[in-house]
C-alpha cells in the first residue's frame, strides 16, 4: 500500500460513533514505535461518542462531524479525510453507510467489523444489540465476527477474516455480544495490519487476495485457537 509521503507509517483514520472499544484495540496494537501502523485521527457523525474521549486521552485528533443535516456531514468526512492524509479508513461501530464517493476514492483501503457471521445477519439495521437479537430469536447456535473490505452496500463488501463464537444456552443479547466483542477486539486489528502491510489485497474480481508467507496468518489463527 502506498504511503502519505510526510510518514512511512500508513495513516489510517477511524469512524466510530459509539464507545470506542474496537478503537482502543487499535491503539494498543499500534501505538508504538515499532508499529508500521498509526492512527492519526477518529471522526464520529455523533458529538458524544466515547470514542472522541479515547482519541483525546491517546493524543490523537478527534473531531465531531460539523454539519446538521447527512449530506453536510459526508462532505465533511470528506474533506477531514483527505485533510488528515488517510491512507486507510477503518470503521470501528460507525453506524452509518459511508458515501459511494468515499468508497471509490478508498477502494480496497476501507475495512469495517461487524458482529456477526457474513452474510448471515448484516445488512441495514443490523448493528449493536439488534444483530444479537436476531441471531438468538433466529435459534442459531454458531455466531461470531467479520472484517471486511467495504462497499457501497451495508455488510456486502469482500471478506477478510472471520472468526466463529458458539451461541450457548442461556445466552442474552448482552451476553453474546461481550463474547462477540472479545472476538472483534482480536480480528479488527489483524485484518488492518494485514492491509495496511499489503498482506491481504482487494482483487478486481472483488476477491481477497492474501499475498506471500502465510505464516502470519497461521500465527494468529493460532492464537484464536488457544
Amino acid at each position: 500500500m502506498a504511503v502519505s509521503e510526510e510518514s512511512s507509517r500508513v495513516r489510517v483514520a477511524v469512524l466510530a460513533s459509539g464507545s470506542g472499544t474496537n478503537l482502543q484495540a487499535l491503539i494498543d496494537r499500534f501505538h508504538t514505535a515499532e508499529s508500521e501502523v498509526e492512527v492519526v485521527c477518529v471522526l464520529s457523525n455523533r458529538p458524544d461518542a466515547g470514542a472522541l474521549r479515547r482519541a483525546e486521552a491517546n493524543g490523537i485528533r478527534g473531531v465531531c462531524l460539523p454539519g446538521s443535516s447527512p449530506e453536510e456531514q459526508d462532505a465533511a468526512l470528506d474533506e477531514l479525510l483527505g485533510a488528515c492524509g488517510a491512507d486507510l479508513v477503518v470503521l470501528a461501530g460507525y453506524l452509518r453507510l459511508v458515501p459511494p464517493s468515499i468508497v471509490r476514492e478508498y477502494r480496497g483501503r476501507i475495512v469495517n467489523i461487524h458482529p456477526a457471521l457474513l452474510p448471515a445477519f448484516g445488512g441495514a439495521g443490523m448493528y449493536g444489540r439488534h444483530v444479537q437479537e436476531a441471531v438468538l430469536q433466529r435459534g442459531a447456535r454458531v455466531t461470531g465476527a467479520t472484517a471486511h473490505f467495504v462497499d457501497a452496500e451495508y455488510d456486502q463488501g469482500p471478506i477478510i477474516l472471520q472468526w466463529p463464537v458458539p451461541v450457548l444456552d442461556g445466552d442474552t443479547p448482552e451476553s453474546l455480544a461481550a463474547r462477540v466483542l472479545a472476538v472483534e477486539h482480536r480480528l479488527l486489528p489483524e485484518a488492518v495490519e494485514a492491509v495496511a502491510t499489503g498482506r491481504v489485497t482487494l482483487q478486481p474480481d472483488r476477491t481477497c487476495r492474501w499475498n506471500g508467507p502465510r505464516a502470519q496468518l497461521n500465527t494468529f489463527i493460532l492464537s484464536m485457537e488457544s
